[in-house]
């Protein structure tokens, strides 16, 4: 995520002299389906991820960011891994649109930062500066039609089922502290449910289906084209420059675009 804890939030847009108003780009699928990695993957081959925060041009946040404060008795569930983090009313959604509403205005905004462990939002923020596009992820992004709405491209990651289990698995044990009684009880009771429930109906929203997530790069490349062009000002949509009627004065960057798989 492009950030800088330390500085305090602005207008930069305003500060230049110029409204920049991002292309927003969803990018939604199941558990560890990769969408993360697909949004560093974009990252790394537009040359954005060695450039400082201020200066970037591509963004990425995350819905997990956004989980609600849980309540002491919420805390106490989720500590047994009793608690629902893949139902709709597990995230912030009020939230998500007044940080989208700031962001589409130019705004530098502060994210939350939760954590996993003890299950409670931290006291820092991460910093995220304006760009000319935006990528947002998460397992529920195109659930809530108002943010749906507010994306000009959207992202779905198809990950086979087992290799998602198995990757939640694993990071759930390596980062999240939990035992693996608990991880395969949890996904069994609500992961599993929750995706076939909310999530995969969402799916026919996207306008990019991505199967096999950042092993992909033939999908990922044709996307990271396409935001090259947003960056150019070379589509048909961005006339003279502008992005949705607003100036952009950016000039052409040549990405790094080694088509390795990781």
């Amino acid at each position: 995520m492009a950030g800088d804890s330390e500085a305090q939030p602005g207008d930069r847009g305003e500060k230049a002299g110029v409204l920049r108003q991002p292309f927003l780009i969803g990018v939604s699928g199941g558990t560890a389906s990769g969408k993360s990695s697909v949004c560093e993957k974009i990252m790394e081959l537009l040359g954005q991820n060695k450039i400082d925060h201020h200066q970037r041009q591509v963004a990425i946040l995350s819905q997990d960011s956004f989980y609600k404060v849980l309540t002491p008795e919420q805390k106490a569930k989720a500590g047994k891994g009793q608690f629902n983090f893949d139902h709709p009313d597990a995230f912030d959604n009020e939230l998500i649109m007044q940080t989208l509403r700031q962001i589409m205005q130019g705004k530098t905004v502060n994210i939350p930062v939760y954590d996993f462990v003890t299950h409670s939002r931290k006291e820092e923020f991460i910093t995220v500066y304006p760009a000319d596009v935006v990528l947002f992820e998460g397992i529920l992004m195109f659930y809530s039609q108002e943010i749906r709405d507010l994306f000009q491209m959207k992202l779905f990651v198809d990950t086979d089922p087992d290799t998602r289990l198995s990757r939640r698995v694993l990071r759930d044990i390596s980062e999240r502290g939990r035992e693996l009684e608990q991880v395969l009880a949890q996904y069994i009771t609500f992961v599993k449910p929750a995706f076939e429930e909310f999530c995969l109906p969402t799916k026919k929203y996207a306008d990019v289906i991505i199967p096999r997530g950042a092993d992909n790069l033939v999908a990922i490349n044709l996307i990271v084209q396409h935001i090259q062009d947003i960056l150019n000002g070379g589509l048909s949509k961005h006339h003279n420059g502008c992005i949705n009627g607003h100036s952009t004065h950016r000039q052409r960057r040549t990405s790094e675009s080694s088509s390795r798989p990781h």
